[in-house]
């Protein structure tokens, strides 16, 4: 008996994730079968896989701050001046005649520096200042895309050599890289939210953090890791945006913010705070992006591609929300104690 509630907890703790992946399954069954010579391939699928790391690392950023019960605006923002400081230092350095490997990983190296110090900004703001999260990221997103306007007077910077756009465009055993780099960094967020105590006290400031405070979590601290991490997956985010559309611009991305939130909350993050699932934001970056690839490829309406968005969001959100009850009568039944 014991056994048995054992494999159900497992199985109602990942139901979230179950239902992603089955979702993402009947898109690709649907589209197969609406477009079976052109969706079914190998090339569409690494279409998809080359398109889901810029917003998916965006969206991880997001849910990391929304577990804590915040939120960053200024991802998009923060991305785009980082990818404008790799290509201005590769500029710098003799743009595309500048292919040394110790360049690429200077640069690369100088491009998170900058994520991390518009994170470090965030969280001073947050954690010190005590300015409210949405306020906060909204003023450095405006800040952050003035200096980009400023550095280029609006305009993209181009110069990239072929070292860094293979980052961009190479795959690796018909995988795309940058989708390599995005599934390292989930990994790497997945280990520091489930394995560490950094993790645990991200969830506990965010499930509560009254208690968390009463229970000595240093919330200040925690605050601003969160949010330097944050700032360090946008950078990533930067490096692989320039490497894959071979240009750095100050306003790349601008719908992007939204559709990170959408992707942060799709994929089980709550955006009061106290939780949140980084396989459910991977599932739901990968199920929005074979969702457009259908659209595109049947040439529907982009409009119709936002409403499905919103659509898939709102059943998600009320499954949710009905599953509540059920789910807390079940976990009744198996601890012997039926709410």
């Amino acid at each position: 008996m014991t056994g048995v509630r054992t494999v159900a907890g497992v199985a109602l703790r990942n139901a979230h994730v179950t239902r992603l992946v089955a979702l993402t399954l009947l898109l690709v069954v649907v589209f197969s079968a609406l477009a079976p010579t052109v969706f079914p391939t190998t090339l569409n699928f690494q279409s998809i896989a080359y398109s889901v790391p810029e917003i998916g690392l965006l969206a991880l950023a997001m849910a990391l701050t929304m577990i804590t019960g915040g939120i960053d605006l200024s991802v998009v923002a923060t991305a785009n001046l980082a990818a404008l400081t790799t290509a201005g230092l590769y500029i710098a350095a003799g743009g595309e005649t500048a292919t040394s490997p110790l360049l690429l990983v200077a640069f690369c190296a100088a491009a998170l520096l900058v994520g991390m110090a518009c994170g470090a900004v965030n969280g001073l703001l947050v954690s010190r200042v005590r300015v409210s999260p949405i306020l906060a990221t909204l003023a450095t997103m405006q800040i952050f895309n003035g200096i980009a306007i400023l550095w280029t007077d609006g305009e993209a910077q181009y110069g990239f050599p072929g070292t860094f756009l293979w980052l961009g465009d190479a795959t690796i055993a018909y995988v795309p890289v940058a989708f390599l780099i995005f599934i390292g960094a989930a990994l790497l967020i997945w280990h520091i939210v489930s394995r560490t105590g950094l993790g645990t006290r991200i969830v506990l400031v965010g499930a509560n953090p009254v208690a968390a405070r009463y229970s000595g979590v240093d919330e200040r601290g925690v605050l601003m890791r969160t949010y330097l991490i944050s700032g360090l997956l946008a950078g990533i985010a930067g490096i692989v945006i320039a490497a894959k559309s071979t240009s750095a611009s100050p306003d790349y991305g601008g719908s992007y913010v939204l559709l990170a939130i959408v992707i942060a909350v799709l994929g089980g993050t709550d955006p009061f705070g106290g939780r949140g699932s980084v396989a459910g934001v991977v599932l739901a970056a990968i199920a929005l992006q074979v969702l457009a690839s259908g659209f595109n490829i049947m040439r529907l309406s982009p409009f119709l591609y936002q409403i499905a968005q919103g659509l898939i969001l709102l059943v998600v959100m009320v499954v949710e929300l009905r599953r509540g009850r059920l789910l807390e009568r079940l976990r009744g039944l198996l601890t012997g104690r039926p709410g």
